[in-house]
């Protein structure tokens, strides 16, 4: 049994921790499996995606309006424009020759590049092994291939039922899973707030966002102390570790899931930008969120979407960070109402992503042997 998985861009994204949290939990339930994750965009053309790589993070760093109204205009509304020719005529026959050397039972796209051209190929009658599209943000944009994709893994049910409305998409193809985390982050149960509080700040795994600003304005105060995860932006570790400030302390890139799972259980809340997989595991792990910056594109339109619902909290830059966690922590009612609405949130989702994997390859294996080779099927972490 070979599962392709297909994440973008030769960096740390949400796409790739999608799709590697997937392969761990499959390959510890099913004997004979083979995971392989590649990058389409590298595979097509290596170069080409080392420069787009390149000039995405200096774009959005440096011209970040101009990247909104393209992704806003371009990638995010989910309108039936298709017909991207410059597209295809470069990476059509690029995704065929792939499909044809890996030869996978099932495809699995944790991003939406891959998905659209997969979406292409079939509707000019290529056929290809099933297909998931797992969405790892809270909106599905323009890109994501839908005609002819098999299944939907989503993460609401507002989510589901706009994909059945305004795709005509059978709702028995949809699965409401959240966005796929890792198993280790299991949900604490929740415990009231007290002081000290301990509060997780995050920029992502590359350490992005305007951390050293909100570092500085972050008073030192009995009641709280931080811990600044800076990813693996050394500058940023130097920066914030030369400040010499007793109540904030940085952190270096985390590679143990493990040791973030303790971490998550340690803290009272987390300030961070508003990346699919940061929110969903601070989400599963019942911790506030507030937000201190957003990068342009599908993080402000991620942010739009859990503010409308009352999930995350977004700070204020002109007030007192402190003052604002305090609003939070001194209100139980506020507290008690947002339990409520976490609860049900949580609530909605029906099965982890990977034990739907487990029963798609079940119901569409035509090989016999299959089932016995999954050695659980158990919801519980193994």
């Amino acid at each position: 049994m070979k599962i392709l998985f297909m994440p973008f861009l030769q960096m740390p994204t949400g796409h790739h921790t999608v799709a590697d949290a997937l392969i761990r939990s499959l390959e510890s339930r099913i004997v004979n499996v083979q995971c392989k994750k590649i990058d389409f965009f590298s595979y097509a053309d290596k170069l080409l995606e080392k420069a787009f790589r390149l000039t995405y993070l200096t774009w959005i760093d440096h011209s970040p309006q101009t990247f909104v109204w393209l992704y806003r205009n371009f990638v995010y509304p989910s309108k039936s424009t298709k017909h991207f020719n410059w597209y295809e005529i470069k990476f059509l026959d690029k995704m065929d020759s792939l499909l044809k050397e890996e030869k996978p039972d099932l495809i699995i796209c944790t991003q939406a590049f891959p998905s659209f051209l997969i979406s292409r190929l079939r509707s000019s009658g290529v056929s290809t092994p099933p297909v998931v599209n797992v969405y790892t943000d809270f909106f599905v944009n323009r890109l994501w291939g839908l005609e002819g994709i098999d299944y939907h893994f989503v993460p609401d049910q507002y989510i589901k039922a706009e994909l059945a409305a305004k795709h005509g998409i059978n709702p028995q193809t949809i699965f409401v899973t959240g966005i796929p985390i890792d198993e280790c982050f299991i949900p604490r149960s929740e415990n009231k707030f007290s002081a000290p509080y301990h509060i997780l700040i995050s920029g992502g795994s590359g350490g992005l966002g305007d951390i050293q600003s909100l570092s500085n304005t972050l008073v030192q105060s009995k009641d709280f102390y931080f811990s600044v995860l800076c990813g693996n932006n050394k500058k940023l570790y130097k920066e914030v570790f030369s400040l010499k400030l007793n109540h904030i302390k940085p952190l270096s890139y985390i590679s143990s899931r493990e040791t973030m799972n303790a971490l998550y259980n340690e803290a009272q809340a987390i300030i961070t930008k508003p990346g699919g997989v940061t929110l969903s595991e601070a989400l599963n792990k019942k911790l506030p969120i507030f937000i201190h910056s957003s990068l342009p594109g599908q993080e402000d339109i991620n942010k739009d979407y859990l503010l409308d619902k009352k999930l995350i909290y977004d700070l204020d830059q002109n007030r007192n960070i402190t003052e604002q966690l305090n609003d939070f922590f001194q209100n139980e009612q506020e507290q008690k109402l947002w339990h409520k609405r976490v609860n049900s949130y949580l609530g909605q989702i029906n099965d982890p992503a990977w034990h739907k994997i487990l029963e798609i390859i079940i119901r569409t294996s035509l090989k016999p042997h299959i089932y016995h080779d999954i050695v659980s099927m158990s919801k519980s972490t193994s």
